[in-house]
């Protein structure tokens, strides 16, 4: 996750004490030095939408042998003995499990930070309330678009004025609140739409994720962007989060699953001639380390098992059931999740090569993996120049 407005302009908030952290240097197990993993429970397959990119290939039907409530919170436990900072509730859709708000409150009450990402569909003002007086630290929203965009990603007539009148809700009771939008072909001249939009809705933050081709995103390869297209959205999101910080409007501006954009932001610095804006944000990506699914992100499906990230779920090293979340997040007998922890080494392509390699680790493996079928290759949405990352152009 790269915090653009962090970048830009040091603006401090509460993931940027994870994100950017001289405690996080050389940690292997979490976002720092004696702490675990933000983990993502992916707490329920089953979801009231069935939208074309999901990643859980989700859809209405009830699934068996998710976690039960006990279950859970004995998963939570062993999360707060390891400190995890934040536990994530995603799905499916997480508000349709009758246990979310008990869950929610019992990680809040065991010093875990608890944030939700819903398709906001089923967030009434009542629901609105409880989420925050239970101590949800953010609620994250995704839209792909507006309305007919939306729906048509979403699988729903509807799907954005449900969505939208659940953004109003979190507003109208002072929940913090934030838009998950995946850029793609077709949405991609929607962005500054989205900004408008987040403007006009007093909604504090935005999350621009990169396509990853996993679950039903597997089958929308041929609809991602182009490296240019990339670049045009990166121009955009940099063009218009400086806007708000000209107009003192704050608003969390953030970029998703492409660590490139932290070494594009560098470039665009140092192509503007701004020395001290290039430093401060090399420093800052040096921090952060890339990508570090594996190492500071881990994900725990319906059922209890663990996986480096959501969307690479087709590796799996332990059942949470069986064992405890820190025994298997620490042991290196998985070749995929001993390779994470110290991947460069076995990268291949122009990530092996790449002069950036330090501050991005290698991007997304599961990208990799899905164009190549080698986890170890180059990320094919790495949207930089060879001569950005330093090979020689050939011609």
């Amino acid at each position: 996750m790269i915090s653009v407005t962090k970048l830009l302009f040091s603006t401090e908030y509460f993931g940027d004490t994870l994100r950017y952290s001289q405690h996080s240097r050389g940690a292997r197990n979490g976002v720092t030095h004696g702490a675990g993993p933000v983990v993502v429970w992916n707490s329920t397959r089953t979801c009231n939408l069935k939208c074309r990119h999901c990643y859980m290939d989700s859809d209405s039907q009830k699934y068996q042998g998710e976690l039960s409530t006990s279950e859970a919170k004995k998963f939570i436990d062993d999360l707060a003995e390891f400190k995890v900072p934040v536990l994530l509730f995603s799905g499916g859709e997480p508000l349709i499990r009758a246990d979310f708000f008990e869950l929610a409150a019992y990680a809040a009450g065991r010093g875990i930070r608890p944030t939700l990402s819903t398709n906001g569909t089923l967030i009434t003002l009542a629901v609105a309330r409880k989420i925050k007086e239970i101590g949800v630290g953010y609620v994250g929203i995704s839209l792909d678009g507006l309305r007919e965009i939306n729906d048509k990603f979403r699988g729903k007539e509807g799907a954005f004025a449900d969505a939208m009148q659940g953004i109003k809700n979190c507003v109208a009771v002072g929940q913090r609140v934030g838009l998950r939008f995946t850029i793609n072909r077709h949405n991609l001249q929607e962005l500054d739409h989205i900004f408008d939009f987040i403007e006009a809705e007093n909604i504090d933050r935005v999350c621009f994720y990169h396509l990853v081709y996993s679950g039903r995103g597997h089958q929308m390869v041929q609809e991602d962007v182009t490296p240019a297209e990339s670049r045009q959205a990166m121009d955009t999101i940099i063009r218009r989060t400086r806007d708000f910080e000209e107009r003192g409007l704050a608003k969390e501006i953030l970029t998703v699953d492409n660590h490139c954009d932290g070494v594009y932001l560098y470039v665009k610095a140092l192509n503007e001639n701004n020395l001290p804006l290039a430093e401060k944000i090399k420093t800052l990506i040096s921090l952060n380390g890339g990508n570090r699914s594996g190492i500071a992100f881990a994900e725990v499906d319906p059922n209890g098992f663990v996986h480096p990230d959501q969307f690479t779920q087709h590796h799996t090293f332990g059942n949470v059931r069986e064992r405890k979340f820190a025994d298997i997040w620490t042991d290196l007998s998985n070749p995929i999740l001993r390779g994470l922890k110290d991947r460069k080494p076995l990268l291949k392509g122009r990530c092996a090569v790449c002069k950036s390699l330090d501050i991005c680790n290698g991007n997304f493996r599961t990208r990799a993996e899905a164009m190549t079928g080698d986890f170890w290759e180059s990320d094919p949405a790495c949207y930089l120049t060879d001569a950005e990352i330093g090979i020689a152009n050939s011609k």
